[in-house]
């Protein structure tokens, strides 16, 4: 379920809030196979079933990227800002891979919307994010997240 808030204001107002998580999606083959073909990584281990079966995770996994790629999407669900000019993801100060993501798994976003300062002609947010595996012990990525919005 999506927060909702109307200008930056009213986003100020949620700093430190929890944002909840969004719903599940699925990583399938084709996901990682496209984003391969759109980077370049064709490594085995992402594009190959057969040989991935036989390595250290028993089937193919998702890169990395494509997992902290997945984050916007996942994000868009939590925080809708309205009232707006412009919204821009401005970058990352940490991110960690603590699980791989194998194929056929499933993820989602818990997010906490950890800060929001002034920067000229809008704000910038800090989220906390962790990416969660259904069913895993460990999460997939574990990130803080800067964006801006303008007013």
């Amino acid at each position: 379920m999506s927060i909702t808030v109307n200008g930056i204001d009213e986003l100020k107002k949620l700093a430190g809030s929890d944002l909840g998580t969004s719903e599940w999606i699925d990583v399938t083959q084709e996901r990682i196979n496209t984003f391969a073909d759109a980077t370049g990584d064709h490594q085995w281990i992402h594009v190959d079933p057969e040989k991935a079966a036989e390595g250290p995770f028993g089937a193919p996994i998702a890169h990395g990227y494509l997992t902290l790629s997945l984050f916007i999407p996942l994000f868009t669900e939590l925080l809708d800002v309205q009232g707006v000019t412009t919204k821009v993801n401005y970058g990352l100060n940490k991110v960690r891979f603590p699980s791989p993501v194998k194929v056929g798994s499933r993820i989602r976003l818990v997010g906490k919307l950890a800060e929001v300062e002034d920067v000229p002609g809008g704000v910038q947010i800090t989220v906390d994010g962790t990416i969660e595996v259904e069913g895993g012990a460990k999460p997939a990525a574990v990130l803080q997240s800067l964006s801006r919005f303008y007013a």
